[in-house]
């Protein structure tokens, strides 16, 4: 009897111990249930936008230039860049920067779209610009214009233009329509410098607007003393040529007289022209004789 309650016992005991050890292998670890709302505190933070990156407007070539290319204001434009690596010397698009380009030297070829960079560049004024900007075996020579004769602040440097000399002769003898004429003394002349109010224009009625200005052309050595002689002959006038570069640099006239414009001055009868004959005779007579 003692034996069976014994047993009883035991087996009651063991029963106990399976149902603790199921109950306990049932519950989940204390560790996961704390990282669950762990893991849901994290989901929902959401990481923060990148900031946009600022652009800048940078003055860039217009189109492909070669060196010794001297800017004209349709060469220069802008194009924005990002503002982080941006390399040291390039140019900011503003009116001012725009203005300081014109005329000025490229020293070596630019791309186009490609930054102007001021270390490329050779402004007028700078040391050896001249010098820089001429061809071989050319010369720079300075004309004054205003601006009637410097067609009204419309040149600009790299243009090609003619010089043209009006002259009027003070001989009596020819007639009318012979003593005014205008002449080519020089063609295709490259523009390589232009004094700067000259380019910007002057205000009607203002002071500047009545000054003269001056235009440095390039030609050769003979050139040169042409230009000089012509100036001390007449007024020199510049004429710009067309851009194309297959338009002939010889034209048909020359030198046209004011009887080749006016049909008034063509239609003038010539002035007679007396030839005087003294005859002399003996040392104190003497006769004069008109010969027509």
């Amino acid at each position: 009897m003692v034996l069976r309650i014994v047993l009883f016992a035991m087996m009651a005991l063991g029963l106990g111990g399976f149902g603790i050890i199921a109950w306990v292998s049932t519950r989940p670890p204390p560790a996961v249930a704390q990282a669950k709302p762990e893991a849901e505190v994290v989901a929902e933070v959401k990481p923060e936008a990148p900031k946009p990156v600022a652009k800048v407007a940078v003055l860039v070539a217009g189109r492909p230039l070669r060196a010794g290319t001297l800017l004209k204001p349709e060469e220069i434009t802008a194009r924005e860049f990002l503002d982080t690596g941006l390399p040291e010397g390039v140019s900011m698009d503003s009116l001012q920067n725009r203005h300081a380009l014109v005329g000025a030297m490229v020293r070596r070829p630019v791309a186009a779209g490609e930054p102007l960079m001021l270390g490329d560049i050779m402004r007028p004024g700078d040391h050896g610009f001249l010098a820089a900007v001429l061809a071989p075996g050319m010369r720079a020579i300075t004309i004054g214009v205003d601006a009637v004769s410097g067609t009204a602040g419309l040149i600009w440097p790299g243009d090609r233009v003619d010089v043209i000399m009006t002259h009027m002769t003070e001989d009596t003898s020819l007639p009318m329509g012979r003593r005014v004429s205008a002449e080519t003394v020089q063609r295709n002349a490259r523009v390589i410098a232009i004094d700067q109010q000259l380019v910007q224009g002057a205000l009607p009625g203002s002071a500047e607007g009545n000054s003269a200005r001056t235009v440095t052309l390039e030609v050769t050595g003979d050139q040169a003393l042409q230009v000089q002689v012509a100036a001390r002959i007449g007024k020199l006038s510049l004429s710009v040529r067309s851009s194309d570069t297959s338009e002939s640099g010889n034209d048909a006239q020359s030198v046209v007289f004011a009887a080749d414009i006016s049909a008034a001055l063509a239609r003038q009868p010539s002035q007679l022209r007396t030839d005087v004959i003294r005859v002399h005779s003996g040392t104190s007579d003497s006769k004069e004789y008109k010969v027509k």
